[in-house]
């Protein structure tokens, strides 16, 4: 039974709504920064509702470049993101999923040591792996390059854990049963344990997406050439030390860009992720 507490549910939903409010007011205000010019962001108080420069301010953005990432447009960076973003994905999901697969239902000498040796990685810190990786790249030729931006990214610890969690609660008597059914290693991968973990490729694919999306440290290491930054390099290439010299109207434009397409991702594939942290589907 389900009390009816009317100043229990007026604040929950005010707590509820302040807390919207902190968090999507920055967003709203940088919004509407985007759409006026850089002499009115530099002279506050700053209008709360949009300016008259939207078309101009976005326009500029998207097709015209900022002097301070050599003129290339925002189109291309947006593109090398998404390509860096989903491959990152694609990638960490894959490999995961296929060692998860390896060291749960395949029987061979030092199984577990292998596994251990991955999972052990996720005690070693970015930074003690980051010079020895970018040694790699650079003897192999991958700098400035989408295989350099991506390949060093793809494997995940986390995400082989995660899928040998949930591979470890597969009843043995499914495994049996598909056995007795004459379904070999890959068809038992493919009609049987990727339909129950489509939640879980989801959640995965939600979190390392936007860990594709946000790098930072990497592709600031692997990229020299303009045409080759993504959307958080070139943010912090277009940003001064002097105001003055900061195009800040579409600066303001392009973090409005940058925060798209991570929203409609998560929008898009909020159910799937959800099911994926909260149920199991077996």
């Amino acid at each position: 039974m389900i009390e009816n507490r009317p100043l229990g549910t007026l604040i929950a939903h005010f707590v509820l709504i302040v807390g919207i409010v902190l968090v999507a007011f920055p967003v709203y205000y940088t919004f509407v920064a985007s759409t006026y010019p850089t002499q009115a962001i530099l002279s506050p108080p700053l209008p709360l509702l949009p300016g008259d420069r939207f078309l101009e301010n976005y326009g500029g953005a998207l097709f015209g470049g900022s002097g301070r990432i050599g003129g290339v447009d925002m189109l291309r960076i947006l593109w090398n993101t998404t390509v860096v973003a989903l491959a990152i994905a694609v990638g960490k999901i894959a490999i995961s999923l296929l060692s998860a697969y390896a060291i749960v239902f395949f029987r061979f000498p030092l199984r577990l040591v292998f596994f251990w040796m991955i999972f052990v990685t996720l005690m070693l810190p970015v930074e003690v792996r980051i010079v020895p990786t970018y040694q790699v790249i650079v003897n192999l030729g991958l700098i400035d390059t989408y295989a350099g931006l991506t390949i060093p990214l793809m494997a995940s610890a986390t995400a082989t854990f995660l899928f040998r969690q949930f591979f470890l609660t597969v009843p043995d008597e499914l495994v049996e049963a598909a056995r007795i059914d004459g379904a070999g290693p890959l068809r038992f991968l493919r009609d049987i344990l990727l339909p129950l973990s489509r939640t879980n490729i989801a959640a995965l694919f939600v979190i390392t997406f936007i860990y594709g999306w946000t790098q930072y440290l990497w592709p600031l290491l692997v990229t020299n050439d303009n045409s080759m930054n993504t959307i958080i390099i070139a943010l912090r290439k277009m940003i001064s030390f002097a105001d003055a010299d900061t195009e800040w109207n579409l600066v303001m434009a392009t973090t409005i860009l940058a925060i798209i397409p991570p929203v409609v991702v998560v929008l898009v594939m909020q159910r799937w992720f959800v099911k994926g942290l909260i149920e199991s589907e077996k």
